[in-house]
Formats: C-alpha cells, structure tokens, sequence
C-alpha cells in the first residue's frame, strides 16, 4: 500500500489527526478470505469459465457474420450483446485471476476509476441493448407486417449505436464524480473489484449527493429498462395467445424464452445490488453475487440463444460440417 504521509509514523496506529493528513493513492482489494488451495480451485474454475465465454461469444459472433440467413436484425443484435460479453467480463475477470493466483491486490486510483467506468458503462450499454431487443421482438410478433420497414438495417444499426453511444455517456458524470472524491488513511476495498458502493465506503468526503445521484441513475437504467421489457413481453404475450393454432404459439414462445431467461439472469442480480440502501451486510453479499453477471452470465448468454434458437444451431451445424470437411 502507498500512502503519503505527512510524518513517518513508527507503528501502524494513526490518530484521528493523522488519519485526516494522509492521502491514498492507491486501493488494496480485499477479494475473497480463501486458502492457498481454494483460492487455485477457484481460479482453475474461474479461467476454464473466462477462455470458454470468449470463445463462445467470439463463435456467435463469427456465426452472425458468415451466415447470409443470420442476417437479420434479431441475430444482428444478438451478435452486439455476444461483443458486449466479450468486454464486460475482461474488466474485471483478468484482476480477479490475478489475485487468486499470486494474490496481488494493490491497484492504482487511476486504475480503479478507468476499471469503474468501463464496468458501469458496458453493464449500462447491455441493460439498453437487452430493451431494444425486446422491442425487436415485439415488433416482429405484434407488428409482422410492418416489420420490414420498421427494423430497416440502418434502423437496427442506429439502434445498436444508441446503446453504445448511451452507456459510455450516461456514466461519464457518475465517474467524474467518483473520481473527485477524497479517500483519506484507509484504502482497503471489500471487493475484487472497483465497485460503487466499496469505495463511497472508504471516502472521508461528503457522499451523500452522489449516492443519490447513483441510486437515481440505477432506478432510471435498471428499473426503467426492465419495466420497458416488462411491457413489450406483456404486448407479446396477448399476441401470443391470440394466435389460432398451437404450433405458432410454442415458436413464438420459444423463440422469446431465450431473451427472458437473459433479462431475468441480468435484472434481477442487477436490481439486488444496486436498486436498493447500501448496508453492511449487503455490501459484503454483493461481493459474492457479482459472481453472476460478471462471470456466468457472460457463458450463458451464447449457450442459451445457441440452444433455443433454431436458425443458430443449424449455422453451427453447417459451420462445423465445414470445417470438418475442410479437415
């Protein structure tokens, strides 16, 4: 840990005054209390997870692109999340496999922030996209003939964009602001990550204006965004049940399911760590539970819509004939 102190105390044990005279200029993560031994199972466990959620979302990707009947607004959104899930996990993934393996925790103030921005700003950018993808699917269930002109390419392509543009603009402010805070003697962060609430904890500053601020914003993007998915599937579902015959409902059904499940595994952790009072108790709970949206989510994302969707698993067939015929 680096600390500039005024005096050069000869113990560990600072006054109140002391404590007000030094000045952090980097973080100590805290991580996870493990064992030399859990700590290597759970990075075995954590870099088998990381290397298979790139190459998955990288595949679906590629898929997407190489495939002509791939090559719709549906599946194009599809391969925008599976790039966002390359991004989202490799900034905070790498330093958690850091610190299981050689248990090096220290991180610079500098480093902290830019790890908080990109965080923030790719989990805000994938909340926007998951809602412009229900809107696609609403479109093309409750607006079949209308779709075409609707979900043009240059349409999606703009929506796609807006996503991006709009995550990364959102987040500015609140890192400005978190950047501006003073962090004084202690620098230990209860987390394997920058995270919001850890470092609000650590500020000998005045907290309380960016707190609401955050708490605002995360009520604005979560909550907002889930209640526009709530809606379109709420429209989708009274379409749904209005079609005649039984085998258009089980398509459309199972068609959506795959976009649920990914909104239900990405709102609700979403909504437990962020939509609610910061405590104590929370605060270390949330540690354990950015597990989800920070490691499984990312894997289950190209697994789920390569198993529910039946246009993806035939381009992976005949992406996989070809290149066994090429062997």
């Amino acid at each position: 840990m680096k600390l500039i102190d005024l005096d050069d105390f000869p113990n560990k044990t600072l006054t109140m005054k002391q404590k007000n005279e030094t000045v952090v200029t980097e973080f100590f993560l805290f991580g996870f209390s493990l064992s030399a031994q859990a700590s290597f199972c759970l990075f075995v466990i954590v870099l088998i997870i990381y290397i298979v959620t790139i190459t998955a979302n990288i595949f679906i990707i590629v898929i997407v692109i190489i495939d002509h009947r791939l090559h719709k607004p549906m599946y194009f959104f599809i391969g925008g999340l599976s790039f966002i899930e390359i991004w989202y996990p490799s900034v905070t993934v790498p330093r958690l496999l850091w610190f299981l393996l050689t248990k090096g925790k220290s991180i610079s103030i500098v480093g902290c922030m830019a790890q908080f921005y990109f965080h923030f700003s790719l989990g805000t950018t994938e909340s926007f996209l998951l809602t412009i993808m229900s809107y696609d699917r609403y479109v093309a269930i409750c607006k079949p003939l209308h779709y075409v002109n609707i979900m043009t390419p240059k349409t999606s392509l703009r929506l796609l964009l807006s996503s991006w543009t709009g995550g990364f603009v959102i987040i500015v402010v609140l890192c400005i602001q978190v950047s501006n805070l003073s962090f004084c003697a202690d620098n230990v962060l209860d987390h394997y990550y920058c995270d919001f609430a850890p470092l609000i904890k650590l500020s000998c500053s005045d907290t309380q204006s960016i707190e609401i601020l955050f708490f605002v914003s995360a009520c604005f993007i979560i909550l907002g965004c889930f209640l526009l998915i709530v809606i379109s599937y709420i429209y989708i579902i009274q379409t749904t049940l209005s079609f005649s015959t039984s085998f258009g409902r089980r398509k459309t059904f199972s068609t959506c399911a795959s976009h649920l499940i990914v909104v239900c595994l990405f709102y609700l952790t979403n909504i437990f760590m962020f939509v609610r009072t910061n405590t104590g108790y929370f605060l270390h709970l949330n540690k354990t539970v950015s597990i989800i949206p920070s490691v499984v989510t990312p894997l289950l994302n190209p697994i789920i819509y390569t198993l529910r969707n039946q246009d993806v698993k035939q381009a992976v067939k005949k992406a996989v004939q070809k290149v066994a015929k090429k062997k």
